[in-house]
């Protein structure tokens, strides 16, 4: 349980731990009174950032979370700011004890729904549009075209139960191996959304002499969609530029494909729906030294109720658990599932050394600057968002996830990427916590930016959808955790996110490709 001195100057996160995180400015010469001593800080320490409250000897270990954060690179007097200059991320050995941690009960929680739309294969939609898919970045701009066909108009009023027509387009389709890792990863994110439940009807638009067929990812993934009636299915159409005779044509008769849906997905209605519905996917960018006091925790607190309902709340960035991984194993259900992450980050070993990269590349400047300095500290803030259910599986980048429960998806750190993953995988709503203030959305999941500070939230309250900053201010986590519980409801149900409002999501859509371009 975090203390914090009376002002709320900083906050010490467990027991035992030698740094404390500001709340506000700390000035130099200001006394602090944490864990029952004094300390008198040396210098100016910003907001996120961290404070000694021991001495620490050069090459002894900085603990943060109760879990260790990285080595003092220099002695370290008590009172100094930590960071960069003074703090290194040494390799150390982790315990995964596998599957020897009894998670808490999860949080009892009065039985809730939502109104959603009840797809044929039993998922629910939070969201109802009409998808153009481009195969390959050769029909990216065509299937932009048409989607843009679409942004005013009358259609809407003829049909006001669908949210909107988006494109999917990306950069690629060709130029890899035809059936290699990336063709199929590729085909799998495009089923992923085509089949996604927040969409109603979609469109295929492909070159046709690529190595990512339209046809093949219908036929493969055997796309069939619902039509305006249950007894009805239908594939969806596909659509080729070369068979059209050229862009004009083919801009014509995607137009018309969508026309012709729109009257099926209109038809859809919101019904009352379980929360044991929702698959909720968790994302933190543009992280800050507080995402892991505030923001995530909070998030981990929602994550936790959702769960207690039979939901399913998946979490990603393999990069950035890296340092923290062992507090997931002893959380698997079992050793299998244990094992299997730990296979999953013994590969990011491998695949970054290939590359001459490491591990603890992953902060960005602005992550530093934000407070965070290494990757195990940023992953152990991270982490928080997982709150404390048990893992119950780990899947590949853009596999389906089945829940119920909490389950991890190995993806990249980097936030489009793994938010396409985590879409693609089923993931209904999301929450994305940010410290510096990233602006993300990603059609056709509904993305709910959850801040970590308050000065942030007020200067991007355009951006901002819920401030978890008043954690700091005196909040506790779990009264952040069931006010954002409470608005995931009010989005799944209908209500505009702030990046929905401002027309975002179409393209942060970022297809992972870890092979070779040829």
């Amino acid at each position: 349980m975090a203390t914090a001195a009376e002002d709320r100057r900083a906050v010490l996160l467990r027991v035992g731990d030698n740094v404390a995180v500001a709340a506000r400015p700390i000035p130099k010469g200001f006394v602090l009174n944490l864990d029952g001593r004094d300390v008198t800080v040396l210098e100016p320490i910003a907001l996120g950032h961290k404070v000694s409250l021991l001495e620490v000897a050069e090459g002894e270990p900085v603990r943060k979370y109760g879990q260790i954060i990285g080595f003092a690179s220099k002695a370290i007097p008590a009172g100094s700011w930590i960071h960069v200059h003074n703090l290194k991320a040494d390799l150390f050995e982790r315990d995964y004890a596998y599957a020897s941690v009894s998670a808490p009960s999860t949080l009892e929680t009065t039985p809730r729904t939502f109104p959603g739309y009840l797809r044929p294969d039993g998922r629910v939609g939070t969201r109802n549009y009409v998808a153009v898919i481009s195969a390959v970045n050769c029909s990216a701009s065509t299937s932009r075209a048409v989607a843009e066909r679409f942004r005013e108009g009358d259609w809407r009023q003829r049909f006001p139960n669908v949210d909107g027509v988006f494109a999917i387009t990306h950069k690629g389709g060709c130029g890899i191996p035809t059936r290699g890792a990336d063709h199929i990863q590729l085909e799998r994110v495009l089923a992923g959304f085509a089949n996604h439940p927040n969409v109603a009807a979609c469109v295929l638009v492909g070159l046709g002499c690529e190595v990512s067929q339209a046809r093949e990812i219908v036929e493969i993934h055997d796309l069939i969609r619902p039509g305006s009636k249950p007894s009805e299915h239908r594939r969806p159409r596909v659509i080729n530029i070369q068979e059209q005779g050229g862009i004009t044509k083919t801009v014509e008769a995607t137009v018309q494909a969508v026309l012709d849906v729109l009257p099926e997905a209109n038809a859809w209605v919101r019904t009352e729906q379980p929360i044991s519905k929702l698959c909720l996917a968790m994302e933190c960018g543009g992280s800050d030294g507080n995402s892991g006091v505030t923001a995530n925790p909070a998030l981990g607190v929602a994550a936790d109720m959702l769960i207690a309902q039979g939901g399913t709340a998946v979490l990603g960035e393999t990069t950035e658990i890296y340092g923290a991984e062992h507090l997931l194993t002893r959380r698997a259900v079992s050793r299998e599932v244990g094992e299997k992450l730990v296979e999953r980050i013994k590969w990011w070993e491998w695949y970054t050394g290939v590359f001459g990269a490491e591990m603890n590349n992953n902060p960005s400047p602005g992550n530093k600057e934000g407070g965070l300095t290494t990757i195990y500290e940023k992953s152990l803030g991270a982490l928080a968002k997982a709150g404390s259910s048990p893992l119950v599986d780990v899947v590949g980048f853009a596999e389906k996830v089945d829940g119920p429960g909490l389950v991890f998806m190995d993806t990249p750190g980097f936030d489009p990427i793994c938010t396409t993953g985590l879409v693609a995988g089923g993931a209904n709503v999301l929450v994305f916590t940010t410290g510096r203030g990233s602006v993300l959305g990603l059609k056709p999941t509904p993305c709910i930016k959850l801040a970590t500070n308050t000065p942030m939230y007020e200067r991007m309250i355009d951006d901002m959808d819920i401030n978890a900053g008043t954690i700091l201010e005196g909040e506790s986590v779990e009264d952040a955790g069931r006010r954002l519980f409470e608005l995931i409801l009010e989005v799944a149900g209908g209500q505009r996110t702030r990046s929905e409002a401002a027309g975002i999501g179409e393209e942060e859509f970022a297809p992972w490709f870890i092979g070779p371009q040829l």
